[in-house]
């Protein structure tokens, strides 16, 4: 127990949308702003390369690595892993719907045991992983932009009168809530409904029709580097800990094993 400092702050970022919505073009914009130099920017791309359909929108290449299905939380932890390893400081994760409902994703997970006949599934492993996968997202050291897809959700408790619930991110019904910020994009990125922005961010994007660019994502920064500097070895390694204390003991030992 300390006093209260603002320090170690990062932001994670959620975008959601439907397809053509304007979510990775505003996610890479926001991204240039939070960097000096775009090589600093990394994409997980999990939507079969159309994440190398971006790479003229910025003023220089940004790092990009593609990710195949299986999509299960542990592949994502390892992708976010590596971006971090190869010195990313804002990473874009297009798309992180998949790790719930891509091939091997969650809700395959949960089911399996389902279609190798047994009578229940198991949602119980399938959140246990969501969650260690969550794990590694909040704890890494880098800032990260989820982009997440959406469709309009139907409630069909009367069959014969379904009822439109509107336009909603397809992902774990939490997940957007664990952002710093996070809303749904549309009109090709020019009008944005907040879910989740804190007060403290709300001048950085604006009242939701304007497009979001790179003076948000610099506006993000300010906000962020208002707080007390941390050496930054110290924040990689207390992440790198973090990360690992999911594995277990003998994880954290291995680290502290190969400290100077």
């Amino acid at each position: 127990i300390k006093p209260s400092v603002r320090g170690g702050s990062k932001a994670i970022i959620g975008i959601a949308g439907i397809s053509g919505s304007g979510k990775t073009y505003t996610a890479l914009k926001i991204a240039r702003g939070m960097v000096s130099d775009p090589s600093k920017i990394g994409f997980l791309d999990t939507e079969n390369k159309r994440g190398s359909l971006y790479s003229d929108i910025l003023d220089g290449s940004f790092l990009i690595g593609d990710l195949y299905p299986p999509f299960s939380p542990k592949r994502y932890s390892e992708a976010i892993k590596e971006f971090q390893a190869a010195g990313v400081e804002v990473l874009v994760i297009d798309s992180v719907t998949h790790e719930w409902e891509g091939e091997g994703g969650c809700d395959d997970i949960a089911n399996l045991p389902l279609q190798q006949g047994k009578r229940m599934a198991n949602w119980i492993g399938a959140k246990r992983e969501h969650k260690a996968f969550m794990n590694t997202l909040l704890q890494c050291n880098m800032n990260v932009i989820c982009c997440i897809r959406a469709r309009e959700k139907m409630d069909f408790k009367d069959p014969n009168k379904p009822v439109s619930l509107g336009i909603q991110p397809v992902c774990e019904k939490n997940f957007m809530f664990e952002m710093t910020a996070s809303f749904l994009v549309e009109d090709e990125g020019k009008k944005q409904i907040f879910l989740n922005v804190p007060s403290f961010l709300k001048s950085v994007f604006g009242d939701g029709t304007v497009y979001l660019n790179e003076e948000s994502g610099k506006g993000i920064m300010r906000w962020i580097n208002a707080g007390e500097k941390e050496d930054a070895d110290i924040s990689r390694l207390q992440s790198e800990v973090l990360t690992a204390c999911e594995h277990g003991t003998a994880a954290v030992v291995a680290i502290w094993n190969k400290l100077t």
